[in-house]
């Protein structure tokens, strides 16, 4: 199928990234010119300051070392940050793809609202083998990527196997930085009830990695906008993910702070917590993307769809309005 280039964007990141920026500015250290312009200073301006004193230097001299070691440690990213896609240990993929029917019953919606929008459904978006496809698109840079994709994966599995997923961070320089998740790029998904086409068009330093077929990319800039996707960007932003035509991502499912700080490890164990905030997100997020999978693929398998908490959601689902024609 023909590749079409994905439009233009914005130059400054993060361009694609949905949420608004947090970021603080530092104070300069003086200049070159400064520093000679205070070593002229006369006699009577050039007055000692603590650590010229003989009394301090001893004690003055490890302060200013032990601040420049915290200021080092503080301003570098966490040590289990990865630029390279890395293996997902056994421990970690377990518990993403197979939470257990206990925690999915137990999380339920978790306190999330799902945040995707039904579409009319009078154009069903399927695969060559006529199953629903579900079609993402997004950047390894992006922490609301970073946090969809758990619940992406943990969804998808549900219904699927994945093979070749790799351990990824979010970019270090954007909101949330340096967020654990996985890439899609590499991998490959089976499964006999739906199709998954994933596309990670830019990488974690936002240089261009993936490019979307022609049919993705029409699909993306038909539907991440107005009014289908209440998009805050002037042109189609990550993530964006469409569920066989019938539901599209309104926003990111959860908020990735809750992850900030926390290792692959570290998520996987709290996983297997149902209370813990982290399972309330990404368990009660992976129940919602399910639903509406079942809703398009027409509730198979039943072992999936027939649950209790999956029917309560898809209840939820049926009774939005639907946007688009």
């Amino acid at each position: 199928m023909p590749q079409a280039t994905p439009p233009p964007r914005a130059p400054s990141p993060p361009s694609k990234s949905r949420g608004q920026a947090r970021s603080a500015g530092a104070r300069r250290p003086p200049t070159k010119k400064q520093r000679r312009r205070m070593g002229r200073q006369s006699p009577e301006q050039n007055v000692r300051m603590w650590w010229q004193k003989p009394l301090y230097w001893a004690g003055g001299g490890a302060v200013v070392v032990l601040v420049v070691v915290l200021l080092v440690v503080l301003l570098l990213p966490p040590s289990f940050a990865v630029s390279t896609p890395t293996k997902v240990p056994v421990s970690v993929l377990t518990a993403v793809t197979d939470p257990g029917n206990h925690t999915f019953a137990t999380v339920g919606e978790g306190g999330q609202s799902g945040e995707l929008s039904r579409l009319t459904g009078t154009k069903p978006l399927t695969d060559t083998a006529g199953k629903p496809e579900v079609i993402y698109v997004g950047g390894e840079f992006c922490p609301f990527c970073a946090a969809e994709r758990w619940s992406m994966v943990m969804a998808l599995a549900r219904f699927g196997t994945f093979t070749g997923l790799k351990e990824m961070s979010s970019s270090s320089t954007d909101e949330d930085p340096n967020t654990s998740t996985f890439t899609f790029v590499d991998s490959s998904y089976t499964s006999q009830w739906v199709d998954f086409a994933p596309v990670e068009e830019e990488d974690q330093n936002q240089n261009p990695l993936q490019t979307p077929s022609s049919a993705v990319q029409q699909v993306f800039t038909t539907y991440d906008q107005q009014p289908y996707a209440n998009s805050y960007a002037s042109e189609p932003a990550f993530p964006f993910l469409d569920i066989g035509g019938y539901y599209v991502l309104y926003q990111t499912g959860f908020d990735p702070a809750i992850l900030q700080g926390l290792t692959w490890d570290q998520i996987a164990a709290d996983l297997g917590n149902p209370s813990s905030s982290v399972t309330l997100a990404i368990v009660g997020n992976a129940n919602w993307l399910t639903a509406a999978i079942c809703l398009a693929d027409h509730n198979q398998p039943s072992s999936v769809c027939g649950s209790t908490t999956i029917h309560g959601i898809e209840t939820a689902l049926s009774a939005q309005t639907a946007v688009g024609s």
